[in-house]
């Protein structure tokens, strides 16, 4: 079953830190789940090494396994996402159910796997990171608004914002929820004159 993107337009949600730089798309999805060519059940894998003990059982110092921190909303630090071009890293992140992705940094190849799968990568400055992490420190209920149309983010506790960028084509696709094939399909009839113009 071909899941379709869902609209992003604001996302209001407490937040998972992971204040770790320089994570990977191997650290993200280890290889070993790489063999899987459709998206279903791959939040399961998301930082398998980091979340789970070799007998399976999981590990109590990682954040994803400490219910004191909820939401889908990921922050993480530096460098997001480097490594190879696994696409399947942001079928995991979605998978899981984060919609948005907070960083001072992605990787280029990692920031255009997310969007392509429905998921938000929005980079902050260094300070405004470090911002967010104290107040999700010092109160793990901290929540973040994420708005599309504006291309905000706000901190909630200090009612601090950032503008971020994003590419329009892909902001479009985002507000509507449409992949690059579905906008392809929305502009059928733009298409059709155009030809009808060409010959």
């Amino acid at each position: 079953m071909i899941l379709k993107m869902e609209k992003f337009i604001t996302l209001t949600s407490t937040v998972v830190p992971l204040p770790i730089e320089n994570v990977d798309t191997d650290q993200i999805i280890p290889a070993r789940f790489l063999k899987a060519t459709d998206k279903n059940g791959f939040g399961n894998n998301l930082f398998a090494d980091w979340r789970y003990n070799k007998d399976g059982s999981p590990k109590a110092d990682f954040v994803l396994n400490n219910t004191q921190y909820s939401g889908s909303i990921l922050v993480a630090g530096k460098n997001f996402g480097s490594g190879s071009s696994r696409e399947h890293a942001a079928w995991a992140i979605d998978g899981y159910g984060f919609k948005v992705v907070v960083s001072s940094f992605f990787a280029d190849i990692f920031q255009n796997n997310a969007l392509n799968n429905g998921v938000l990568p929005v980079v902050v400055s260094v300070e405004f990171l470090a911002e967010i992490f104290a107040s999700v420190n010092a109160d793990p209920t901290t929540t973040l608004t994420v708005e599309l149309e504006n291309q905000t983010v706000t901190n909630n506790t200090t009612g601090k914002l950032e503008i971020f960028a994003i590419n329009p084509y892909k902001k479009e696709c985002l507000l509507n929820g449409l992949d690059d094939i579905d906008y392809l399909l929305s502009k059928k009839d733009l298409i059709e004159e155009f030809e009808k113009k060409a010959h």
